[in-house]
């Protein structure tokens, strides 16, 4: 593997076959793509070494998805390798990918009929929390209910509502965004560095359980079928506790566009890793989210470790 050039396609969290998602579920990997196609899932459990370097320069395309169900859809492949335009995707492959169609659904947009299928089956409505107490309305589709968060990164999230399919529970997200302030993103860089000086966790669970009951509150008195409101918490992956407990850590030092790179990593919440350098004991956020769409070399490399100092108290 180690002459070998990948496309990572991001980190990915997956629940033991059958798991609602127990605290104690969930592999993250990375998905690599290698110049023939096909896809390896780089292991990314506590104590992995992860050495690389940044084999081309700027971004490349990632493909598209032709969705035909609930749980079945093509992964295309960009077949001219193209620079990434738009996010993770050339022009062509955002203009042919199926997912950009499903935000506009609930406003009468038309879908292809395996994307309607996808959408037609039971979403969940959650209310999420980071690590510094920025907080999210968001939807998931039945199949991810669990997988959805622990992608997202939350430090702590719950359940609000279960939707009969997808445009209900995208009008109630619309609605909570409307009427309660609840954005519907926090974006990657501010999640990352939250996580370099998470709040405390009950602080964030008081936050989230009083967020959460209040847009039950306003589901409650919404009117209109199709949806049930619902109180579950969601459970966090135990891989990511380490990353999210209060403890002082530092910024990467370096920028993940360029140069080779290598730590171990302690702790993973979403595709942000909590991470130590060869020879210091200093924890590091490396957000992992930044080698999409980009290309790789694995092999023995390492990151140097800059000058910093401990906060004294």
């Amino acid at each position: 593997m180690a002459d070998t050039r990948y496309l990572v396609h991001g980190v990915f969290w997956d629940a033991e076959p059958g798991d609602t998602g127990s605290s104690s579920a969930g592999h993250p990997v990375m998905r690599l793509q290698d110049p023939d196609g096909g896809f390896t899932d780089l292991p990314l459990d506590a104590g992995t070494r992860l050495g690389f370097r940044l084999a081309a320069a700027g971004k490349h395309c990632l493909g598209h998805h032709k969705v035909h169900g609930p749980a079945d859809r093509d992964h295309v492949l960009c077949p001219a390798r193209a620079r990434a335009v738009k996010g993770s995707q050339c022009e062509r492959c955002f203009v042919l990918d199926d997912s950009r169609l499903i935000h506009d659904f609930h406003r009468g947009g038309r879908v292809p009929p395996g994307l309607r299928a996808y959408l037609m089956q039971p979403h969940w409505l959650y209310v999420a929390t980071f690590a510094a107490g920025g907080s999210k309305v968001g939807t998931a589709a039945d199949l991810r209910k669990w997988k959805r968060l622990a992608e997202q990164g939350a430090v702590v999230a719950r359940y609000v509502a279960r939707a009969d399919d997808g445009r209900i529970v995208r009008l109630l997200e619309d609605m909570v965004t409307r009427d309660a302030g609840l954005p519907q993103q926090v974006r990657s860089a501010a999640k990352a560095a939250a996580l370099a000086g998470p709040a405390p966790a009950a602080g964030l669970d008081a936050l989230n359980s009083r967020l959460a009951g209040q847009v039950r509150g306003l589901l409650a008195g919404a009117g209109g079928g199709g949806f049930e409101v619902v109180d579950e918490v969601w459970p966090r992956p135990g891989f990511s506790d380490a990353a999210c407990a209060p403890a002082a850590r530092h910024a990467y030092p370096q920028e993940l566009s360029t140069g080779a790179h290598g730590f171990r990593i302690d702790s993973l919440s979403g595709s942000i890793a909590l991470a130590r350098l060869d020879g210091a004991d200093l924890g590091f956020i490396v957000n992992l989210g930044q080698l999409k769409a980009r290309s790789i070399e694995l092999g023995d490399h390492g990151t140097d470790v800059p000058a910093v100092q401990e906060s004294l108290f």
